[in-house]
């Protein structure tokens, strides 16, 4: 059980951490039960089984909660959206931590297209390290703000 637990820090296939730990430790625990099985040939299927089993259903744990934070932050653009200039909107992950804010800073019109446009800056921090970055949303016909850059 150490083993798969000190793995989960290797997943670097583009996974989400919670994602790639949660596969692993679903994966371990699976395995686990299954070796509780029998003995001998079955024991040894229900070992695959139970490590195949773990892993896919820790797998969509971890995307659940990967998804919960996204879901937090695009409340809170949204919202940002609709505020006023340097009117900083915060969003928190009550269950992950995990949290940011979202500032627009500039309302301006797509010279191209005639869509209004909120340039913004935004702060997350996850797991304790703080990200900043900036970028742009238009407001589509049915009234949604899409990210464009």
């Amino acid at each position: 059980m150490m083993a798969v637990t000190a793995l989960g820090g290797c997943v670097t296939d583009g996974m989400g951490t919670k994602q790639g730990a949660g596969t692993l430790l679903g994966a371990g625990l699976g395995g686990w039960a299954g070796s509780q099985v029998g003995g001998g040939r079955g024991q040894l299927a229900a070992v695959a089984v139970g490590t195949l089993l773990g892993g896919v259903v820790g797998n969509q744990v971890g995307v659940s909660l990967d998804r919960a934070d996204r879901m937090y932050q695009s409340r809170a653009q949204s919202t940002a959206m609709n505020s006023a200039d340097w009117q900083p909107v915060a969003w928190s992950n009550p269950d992950s931590g995990n949290h940011g804010t979202i500032t627009p800073v500039r309302t301006v019109q797509n010279t191209n297209t005639g869509q209004l446009c909120r340039e913004y800056q935004t702060s997350v921090t996850i797991g304790g390290r703080v990200e900043q970055g900036y970028g742009t949303a238009c407001r589509t016909a049915d009234g949604d703000w899409r990210i464009q850059s």
